[in-house]
């Protein structure tokens, strides 16, 4: 049910955020992007990061996705292996692990069977080498299948030892060696990268220019696989500049500052680690050479790095901001600002006439500048964003939820009915008990039949001073008492055993609701509760039993009353000396009058039978009905949180009055289409049905059809195609009374939202000291430049800002977002450098190792 919920609140956002072709439009990228990701632990940010691409940019299906990652990263799945929305067959993730942990045996295996085989610069086993290489490349084929198609994956080879505890301490440059002892992997490694660029060239079609590339490399700084960052960085760089004019790299360094109480200290030095390796990086002297460009013969060409900084720009992003608070998403928050950073670097521009009135667009080569000291040092940079849109997700669960609500109402509105009224509609009013029981009990008809039973030759003179009952013995013995038993009673029994009450009362409830449609669930779970109520009729039935049961005993009371009567005392013909037409006289009488009675009292006994068993099976029913209620009221409740969770997650003031502005929506836009086409509609079959078999398919299915009417009927209509500044403007003031003057104006609004955007793109990296000296903002509105609120947004605090402001013109309505740039700080300027070199320095004395290079040529800590 959740997962139904979120793919219908997702499906409308997508469709409002423009992807089906209405309002807003998509961004575009200049220049072909490549995404590297290096390490196990941004695994996770691939498919978030491609998601966020294909939502927001219209030529996303041109950017690749590289991924180096570890042999046991892949056995356990957490390389990019996506979900079924993008068209792959995911297997389980027990499944996952067997498969990649039979495919690292194979491929050892395999490596075995091609032992003795030279290094990568060796001319002799170059067979072997390719033979190697052609198995891996099969036996790779059927993992990347189940891939995203445009993610290349590349795993490190595994370190040989034996010994666990050698392995974590000397992990970084062990794994580092491994790659370089391991036959064929820097072909491999070749081979992976040109892939990506081949694809790069088979989408050539959708940029404006090929004379750039943009990579993008990301990592986290307690990873050891970023051991490999410049050997991937210096590899792409040669490889992608065979095919463009220029490559422009950055990097993006994640951190996590959250205290983990488990494991701290390791992934804390090897953030240092790597830190400082970065230091050395970005220093303007740094050059890097290595024979890691290969020829498919297996020939190796040194690739080098001149003298310069090896990042265009270092950003670093914490999952902590600089005011020190936690954010909600963790590192996963930082991917859209990935995404923002790229784009605002990379943008298709599509219309000049905004872009030139917008404000200052973003330079690259100014802004390099801005966060360099004067000593030549370059800075890092860190980024925070915050978006302000219509809370789409929130605004459709809402609107099914107060949707279902208005469904129960008209459901079960009030109802003045009497109990008399309501036993009716059950079947269990006393004209129906007892035209049920008369069916049951035989007809009269058989009592004439008694009358020619045979008789005991008694004289009218013996019988006269009889009473009924002994007159009876003397006339019939038992035997008319074993013919009433026999033709009524045990027929009436038999009758009645073989009655299916219960399907019985489900056939009459099913057809008189066809006639009441506006008797519900709710109704009917109250009219049939046990324990009684202001709205229940069974004290009301209980006192027809006990009536029944009253009528039973005096009809009896008569019976016995009647036997003792004297045969002389009775109204029958008699005729002086006819003695035999007497007794016929009297026989007839007797039958038609007391066993007439008796067959009256076996019709009261049945209608109480009747009556008895139906309460049973009314106890069967409510059971059946609370259960339905039940599961009513359980998704009642489910719709409620589901939209409140929403709506939490959404901004405290973007996400204010949701639940009021669309409770009067929702009922606005039902009653305007019951007054267009009948107050019936929703029970009709293009909407809701008959009440009757609503839940015939049951929670599921109902959801299924009230999402389908709220996406046709509802959520199309005129209240929700409003833009998001005049849409949170109207629930602004929707609690509010037409004559208050406390009505929220435009100006106020947009002061607000103004406040709102700055307050939440708060950088996302914690500083010892963010009032530092090299501090320099930037800061990019993504909008409709012609929006009254760009417009007030580009103009607020103009005199009094001291940092760069502009902004990126996107034809929307749904909403605006903001990027903000922090750059000019040095790493040990981070609260996580200051808290991890202690880490660091007494893992260093413990005798672990994290460098692949000589630890005097990395510059010092500071």
């Amino acid at each position: 049910m959740r997962q139904l919920l979120e793919q219908y609140a997702a499906d409308y956002a997508a469709a409002e955020e423009g992807l089906t072709g209405k309002q807003d439009d998509q961004s575009s990228i200049h220049y072909p992007a490549v995404y590297l990701f290096i390490g196990d632990k941004v695994a996770e940010a691939i498919e978030p990061i491609i998601r966020i691409h294909d939502k927001k940019w219209d030529n996303s299906a041109g950017v690749m996705y590289f991924h180096l990652t570890s042999q046991e990263g892949a056995a356990a799945g957490v390389t990019a292996a996506f979900s079924p929305s993008y068209g792959e067959q995911r297997p389980a993730s027990g499944e996952r692990d067997r498969d990649g942990e039979r495919d690292g045996v194979r491929e050892r295996d395999r490596v075995r069977e091609l032992g003795g085989l030279r290094g990568v610069d060796g001319v002799r086993g170059l067979d072997d080498v390719r033979g190697l290489d052609d198995v891996r490349e099969r036996e790779g084929a059927r993992k990347r299948e189940r891939e995203h198609p445009r993610v290349v994956r590349y795993c490190v080879p595994r370190i040989k030892t034996g010994d666990p505890e050698m392995k974590v301490k000397t992990l970084r440059p062990d794994t580092y060696r491994a790659f370089y002892q391991e036959p064929g992997s820097v072909l491999e490694l070749n081979r992976a990268l040109r892939r990506v660029s081949q694809r790069i060239a088979d989408y050539g079609r959708l940029y404006s220019s090929f004379d750039r590339i943009h990579l993008s490399v990301i990592t986290q700084a307690g990873d050891p696989l970023n051991v490999f960052v410049p050997e991937v960085t210096v590899l792409a760089n040669t490889i992608f500049g065979q095919s463009f004019k220029s490559v422009q790299t950055d990097l993006f360094t994640l951190i996590s500052e959250r205290e983990d109480a488990e494991a701290f200290g390791y992934s804390g030095a090897a953030g240092i680690a790597f830190l400082r390796e970065l230091d050395m990086m970005q220093q303007s002297d740094y050059t890097f050479s290595a024979p890691l460009l290969m020829t498919e013969d297996g020939l190796s060409i040194p690739v080098t790095h001149p003298a310069s900084p090896l990042f265009d720009l270092v950003y670093v992003l914490s999952d902590k901001n600089e005011r020190g608070v936690s954010s909600p998403g963790g590192l996963r928050d930082n991917d859209e600002i990935i995404s923002q950073i790229s784009l605002l670097k990379n943008r298709q521009k599509k219309d000049s006439l905004y872009d030139s009135v917008s404000g200052a667009s973003y330079n690259n080569m100014s802004f390099k500048n801005n966060i360099m000291t004067e000593s030549g040092r370059q800075g890092y940079v860190s980024a925070g964003f915050s978006k302000v849109k219509r809370p789409n997700e929130s605004i459709a669960l809402t609107v099914l939820y107060h949707f279902y609500r208005q469904l129960i109402q008209r459901m079960n509105g009030p109802l003045e009915w009497k109990n008399s009224d309501k036993l009716s509609f059950f079947g269990l009013d006393p004209d129906s008990l007892a035209e049920q029981a008369r069916r049951i009990v035989p007809d009269e008809t058989r009592l004439a039949d008694m009358n020619g039973m045979m008789t005991h030759g008694v004289s009218y003179s013996s019988l006269k001073s009889m009473t009924l009952r002994e007159a009876e013995a003397a006339l019939f013995g038992d035997g008319g008492e074993l013919y009433f038993q026999g033709n009524y009673v045990r027929e009436s029994d038999r009758a009645l055993a073989a009655l299916r009450l219960d399907e019985e009362l489900e056939v009459t409830v099913r057809r008189r609701r066809a006639l009441h449609p506006q008797v519900g669930l709710f109704h009917l779970a109250e009219w049939t509760d046990e324990a009684g109520g202001s709205g229940s009729l069974r004290e009301a039935y209980r006192s027809r039993i006990r009536e029944l049961a009253g009528q039973v005993e005096s009809a009896k009371a008569e019976l016995s009353q009647t036997y003792q009567g004297l045969v002389q005392d009775q109204p029958f013909q008699r005729l002086p000396m006819m003695d035999k037409h007497n007794v016929r006289s009297f026989i007839r009488y007797f039958i038609d009058h007391v066993y007439a009675l008796k067959l009256y009292i076996l019709r009261l006994e049945i209608e109480l039978k009747l009556a008895r068993q139906y309460e049973a099976v009314l106890d069967l029913l409510h059971e059946r009905l609370r259960k339905m209620t039940q599961q009513l009221e359980e998704l009642e409740d489910t719709l409620r949180s589901s939209a409140l969770q929403s709506i939490r997650l959404a901004d405290d003031y973007i996400g204010q009055n949701i639940m009021e502005y669309y409770e009067r929506v929702t009922a606005e836009v039902l009653a305007e289409l019951e007054a267009r086409r009948g107050a019936d509609i929703l029970f009709q079959d293009r909407y809701m049905g008959s009440p009757a078999e609503m839940l015939s398919g049951g929670i599921q299915g109902l959801t299924e059809r009230m999402i389908a009417v709220c996406r046709r009927d509802i959520l199309t209509s005129e209240p929700f195609s409003q833009t998001f500044e005049e849409e949170l403007l109207r629930r602004a003031n929707v609690t509010i009374e037409y004559n208050n003057k406390q009505v929220l104006s435009k100006d106020e609004l947009f002061k607000k939202l103004y406040r709102t955007l700055e307050e939440h793109a708060v950088i996302h990296v914690r500083l010892f000291d963010y009032t530092h000296e090299h501090r320099y903002e930037e800061k990019y509105f993504f909008g409709d430049a012609g929006s009254e609120f760009m417009r007030y947004a580009l103009g607020a605090d103009e005199t009094s800002r001291i940092y760069k402001l502009g902004m990126v013109h996107e034809n929307r309505s749904s909403g605006v977002e903001k990027l903000c740039l922090m750059g000019g700080f040095h790493l040990e300027d981070l609260m996580f450098y200051r808290n991890g070199k202690v880490y660091y320095e007494t893992y260093l004395q413990n005798g672990y190792e994290f460098h692949s290079t000589d630890p005097e040529l990395l510059p010092e800590l500071r």
